[in-house]
């Protein structure tokens, strides 16, 4: 016979059993954006079976009770993103990825890789660029891509012959992109030559691209042209596919992209390789390149996440280098005569890995450390020389984010630092190639010259986001030391060590909610760019002790507004930026650079965007864009020898760039999508007597994708650049040797071409 004591230790023992039946039965998790791992805060998680609705919080992490344990289903909503449907069991940690459906400004996330901000309230100007509108050219030239985006300019003189600018930032780096900062998943793309390669990442591996323009972002290296952001493709949780796509286009392209991808409930892998072959246009340009990229994200728990980056890549491309005016406009498929001859090539092995980890303390305080290497070998034969480098790199980046929530406001604020250590090997060869029959091409002799230098800076930044009621304030402060020693190996006495001053760049910006679908925003930064390792050294590898870094101070205002139905959203902003101690590179006879630090320019601007949905219902959508960049760059004061440049304008930008596009999707699977892009006229030299011709060009690109049963999907492509064959110059050789019908300064742009692509996809 039970006792009263006996009946009251089995009722506790009863509700102890059901506690813990009941905290068996929940699920915890978090929403987060596809492209980017941003976490998505206040999105809606519905338990489809019971109707259990509740929201995520600022971290995206949402926890719900339920009464039993078995499958459940969860819907995933949040306005810009399409619904998401997952199957999950309680005690498990669910992920779950949205995919954006729009770039209206309330509705895009920026900063996931330090402070997440609303796009609207962000007080300097940010362009996005979607995995969409990546994939809507061949995904193998990156330029159309980035020459949409109003204020960027990418000169492509031929597949691994590229100079990224923004807002005229850069224009006069010979044959790369240099002052602008690059970042891949918070590792830097940027080496220790100060030079940024993004053209060399698989395009296939990049699910967004981030661009902030002017030195506004403390926590980059505030580069005066500003920083580009790409975030990696990840594998979806919870799936499993495979993918091979192919395409085939004019000048002999082939290109294989493959990718297997694996998503757990914790962790994922995703792993691309692509091979690319092209004959060329023009003689002596044939290229290969092979890559190969991985990456992995693993949520270890709700406190902790790994994200693990490798990236593979082989090249080899021969170089036919710029023309002269006459063989530009007779014979633009020709090599330069001395390349042709020397068989000039680039070979190249890049290597890049990193680690990224994120540790949230509690909601309020967040640390992501990043450790990184890369290791990079060039061989290069040029008709003056044959180029051989070699360099390793090694850095770490941290910081702490903070958030701090008051009762009408909010304080996010982050602090950190960034070390870098390059080791950077140059050796130069004479190059035999003129003894030899035609046809050999480039033979090795004496070597010339054999540099070591080694490059290294720290950064340390502090960042701040205040919002109070309809205001938005941001301020910054970035502290960079850098440091270099050279010396040539040939003359053991010959070492020389620099180190630049100190620079403090900071930054002031503030935002105004006007109403709600209309912000004002207006940003002072300043900023600075460190020469590169060629602009340090004179054409016979000695090092330039008196180079210095170019610095400047940028200001801007501007606006974002959409109507209240939101199918019509504009930005447009106004930017004026002083830039001293100007990098100048100047061609010699013998086709190699010197860099000097000469006078002052202004870079003063307007860029707009607009973007329209002309209609929506149930089976067809039709929207389209506009853009433009107006400028006005020109030497304020730059004295050369005897000549005198000051109010030309600056060497190697257009004057204007506009943009038009429409683009077309149906339910039934058929797209396209048509560009048309207008550039003005860019100045060849210094002295303004020689420019390119403004130019217009026509792209386009239809295609059908469907699927065939439950686990098969496939899309065909085809489309066409320079449809209406127009002939224009792709890049400039700016300052080139020679007078002004000798000079080689053009690389002419490719006719008209077509490329067709076929997309297989199996999903478990």
């Amino acid at each position: 016979m039970l006792t009263k004591s006996s009946l009251t230790l089995l009722f506790l023992f009863f509700c102890c059993l059901t506690t813990t039946a009941w905290a068996q039965h929940s699920i915890a998790g978090t929403v987060v954006d596809d492209a980017t791992n941003i976490p998505i805060p206040n999105a809606t998680v519905i338990a489809v079976e019971t109707k259990t609705e509740v929201k995520t919080d600022a971290k995206g992490r949402f926890f719900m009770e339920l009464l039993s344990d078995g499958e459940i289903t969860l819907a995933a909503l949040q306005e810009g993103y399409t619904t998401k449907l997952v199957k999950t069991t309680a005690g498990k940690n669910t992920i779950i990825a949205l995919t954006s459906t729009t770039n209206v400004f309330d509705a895009v996330i920026i900063n996931g890789i330090t402070m997440e901000q609303q796009l609207k309230q962000a007080t300097e100007t940010v362009s996005i660029v979607s995995k969409s509108e990546i994939n809507s050219e061949n995904t193998i030239q990156l330029a159309p891509i980035l020459n949409r985006v109003p204020g960027v300019f990418m000169q492509s003189g031929s597949l691994n012959t590229n100079r990224i600018t923004i807002r005229g930032i850069g224009a006069r780096s010979p044959f790369s992109t240099a002052n602008i900062r690059a970042y891949y998943a918070d590792i830097p793309l940027t080496d220790g030559n100060g030079e940024s390669a993004i053209e060399d990442l698989e395009l296939a591996a990049i699910s967004r691209m981030e661009i902030h323009k002017g030195p506004a972002s403390s926590s980059y290296g505030v580069g005066l042209g500003g920083t580009i952001l790409l975030y990696p493709e990840y594998a979806k949780f919870n799936e499993t596919n495979a993918n091979l796509f192919t395409t085939v286009g004019s000048f002999g392209l082939f290109r294989t992209v493959a990718k297997v991808a694996h998503g757990g409930e914790k962790a994922n892998l995703n792993v691309i390789y692509s091979n690319t072959h092209s004959d060329g246009y023009r003689e002596n340009n044939s290229l290969d390149k092979a890559t190969m990229t991985i990456t992995s994200n693993w949520w270890l728990d709700e406190q902790n996440e790994l994200i693990f980056l490798g990236n593979y890549t082989t090249l080899k491309a021969f170089i036919p280098s710029s023309l002269n005016r006459e063989d530009y406009e007779n014979s633009p498929q020709t090599a330069a005569t001395i390349w042709n001859n020397a068989r000039g090539f680039e070979d190249f092995k890049k290597t890049l890995f990193g680690v990224n980890w994120r540790h949230d303390f509690n909601d309020n305080y967040t640390q992501k450390t990043s450790i990184f290497t890369s290791f990079n070998n060039n061989y290069e034969p040029r008709p003056f020389n044959i180029l051989e480098e070699k360099a390793t790199t090694f850095g770490i980046r941290t910081r702490l984010l903070a958030t701090n929530t008051f009762d009408n406001s909010t304080l996010k604020w982050s602090i950190g630092g960034e070390l870098f250590f390059d080791d950077y090997n140059a050796k130069q060869f004479d190059n035999l190639y003129q003894d030899f029959p035609a046809g050999i091409g480039s033979v090795a002799g004496d070597i010339l010259s054999n540099i070591d230098e080694d490059r290294n800076y720290f950064n340390l930044f502090a960042e701040a986001i205040y919002e109070w009621k309809k205001f938005s304030f941001s301020a910054g402060l970035h502290v960079n030391q850098t440091k270099y020693t050279a010396e040539n190996q040939l003359d053991s006495s010959s070492e020389e060590a620099f180190t630049f001053d100190a620079i403090v760049s900071p930054k002031f910006g503030v935002n105004y909610e006007v109403a709600s679908n209309l912000n004002i925003f207006a940003t002072i930064a300043h900023g600075f760019s460190t020469p590169t390792t060629a602009e340090t050294l004179f054409p016979n590898g000695a090092f330039n002790p008196n180079i210095k870094a170019e610095r400047g101070w940028n200001y801007e205002i501007g606006s974002r507004f959409h109507t209240k139905n939101k199918k019509l959203s504009a930005s447009v902003s106004l930017y004026s930026m002083a830039v001293s101690d100007l990098l100048v590179n100047r061609r010699t006879a013998t086709d190699q650079n010197i860099t000097l630090n000469a006078g002052k320019t202004t870079h003063n601007g307007i860029e707009a965007v607009l973007q329209y949905e002309l209609l929506r219902n149930e089976s067809f959508t039709l929207s389209s864009y506009a853009n433009a960049s107006l400028n006005d760059f020109s030497f304020k004061e730059f004295m050369e020898t005897n000549a005198n440049f000051s109010g030309n304008d600056l060497t190697g930008v257009p004057k204007s760039v506009v943009n038009l596009g429409i683009e077309m999707r149906s339910q039934k699977g058929f797209y396209g999508r048509l560009d048309f892009q207008a550039v003005g006229n860019m100045p060849a030299n210094d002295e303004n007597t020689v420019y390119s011709d403004a130019f217009e060009l026509v792209n386009g690109k239809i295609g059908y994708q469907n699927t065939i049963g439950s686990q098969f999907s496939y899309d065909l492509s085809l489309g066409a650049n320079n449809i209406f064959d127009t002939k224009y110059v792709s890049q400039l050789q700016v300052n080139a040797f020679g007078n002004d019908a000798t000079a080689r300064y053009f690389y002419p742009g490719l006719p008209f071409n077509l490329y067709g692509g076929v997309q297989l996809n199996y999903q478990l």
